[in-house]
Parts: C-alpha cells; structure tokens; sequence
C-alpha cells in the first residue's frame, strides 16, 4: 500500500494526527525513541524535515530509526531540494502556494524531481499554505503571509491547489507559532474543497488540536 492510500484510509476513518520531527534537532535515535511514544498516544505518520540544518546523512538515519523504533509511515517535509534519502518511505512534493519567489513555487521541486524518480521515493502532491505569523518557514520561503482574517483568500488559495490536482492542500501557521490556523479559516476551507486538508504549527494543547 501506498503512504498516500495508508493517509486517505485512515482519513476516510476520522481526523488523523501526524507528528513532524526535525533530523537536526536530535540524534537518530532519539527519534525513534520519540517516534515510538508517539504511536503509542496514536499518531498516524511521521513527517521529517525542517527549514534549516537538514542532510542526507541525517535524513536518512532519522527516517530508519523512527521505522525502526515505531513502525510508522515516514514523509518528508522538505524545506528544500538538496537533502534527499531513499529512506524515506515518500515525499510531500509541494508547492508554497504564496510565495514570492518561483524557486519555491516550482524552480525546487524542478530540480529535486529526477532524484526523486531516480530514488524511487513516493511523491505526494501538495499545496502548501503559509498563514501568518508564518515563522521561520515564512521567512525562508519569501511568504506573501495569508493574514488571519482572510479566510477569502485562504479558500481561494485551496481551491487552486485542488484544480491544479493536489492530493492534500495544507494552512501552517509555521513551527513554534503562539496560535495555530485560525478554526474559522479551518471550517471555511474544509467546506470549501474536496482534498483532504491539513493544518500544521501554534497547535501546542490537545485543546487547541
């Protein structure tokens, strides 16, 4: 089974939960220590990556561990095209939707798609969504920041990512945000489009999940 087919069944059950863990931040092991608590509280998958400081070297030990240790489907959250491992069992292959620079709406992932293919890594397509306060993703991307209040804009910008034929569309309020994606924008995106939505970072309590 493919990770994309392993997500929308899991979605087709009720709202999964998918934890991402940054190979820069720990050893491998430590990951696959944090990994196995992790499904034991019921996550889904794990996601791998980070805006800076990621490797080959520490992608690919982190992506064996957290198998390893915990048996969980792993996904590559890429902060850009020049870390890349056949450890992992797939990729979100996405594009930030409203940045202002074309390296990171199309120009990466040009560059990154023959390792890719040649790799033989699964590629899920994805639109990625950075609303503020966007964080260091925001920074880094060269984020147009989608504004709280502009739920508008948001569904639009989920609607093209569903056109364009995107398997999941993505709202970050970017790693370490003091609030997450606003729920209004949540409700009004999720109506809105058919592709399952994820909604990532400020989510800090079970409360706010």
């Amino acid at each position: 089974m493919t990770v994309k087919q392993y997500l929308l069944d899991k979605i087709s059950e009720g709202t999964l939960h998918m934890a991402l863990l940054d190979p820069d931040k720990q050893p491998p092991e430590v990951a696959g220590e944090i990994a196995r608590k992790m499904k034991e509280a019921g996550t889904d998958a794990v996601m791998i990556g980070g805006s800076t400081g990621v490797t080959s070297e520490n992608l690919g030990k982190t992506a064996k561990a957290i198998k390893e240790y915990s048996g969980l489907p792993t996904i590559y959250f890429p902060g850009g095209p020049d870390a890349m491992s056949a450890e992992v069992d797939s990729i979100f292959f996405m594009s930030l939707m409203n940045s202002s620079d074309l390296k990171w709406v199309m120009g990466a992932q040009v560059y990154a798609a023959p390792y890719i293919k040649k790799l033989g890594i699964e590629a899920i397509p994805m639109g990625y969504i950075v609303i503020e306060p966007g964080m260091k993703v925001g920074e880094v991307g060269k984020a147009n920041l989608i504004k709280r209040d502009e739920i508008d804009k948001a569904v639009a910008y989920a609607l093209a990512c569903e056109m364009y034929g995107m398997s999941f569309a993505y709202l970050e309020a970017g790693s370490g945000a003091d609030r997450p994606v606003p729920p209004e924008m949540i409700t009004a995106v999720k109506n809105a489009i058919s592709i399952p939505l994820i909604v990532g970072g400020g989510i800090r309590t079970p409360e706010a999940a």
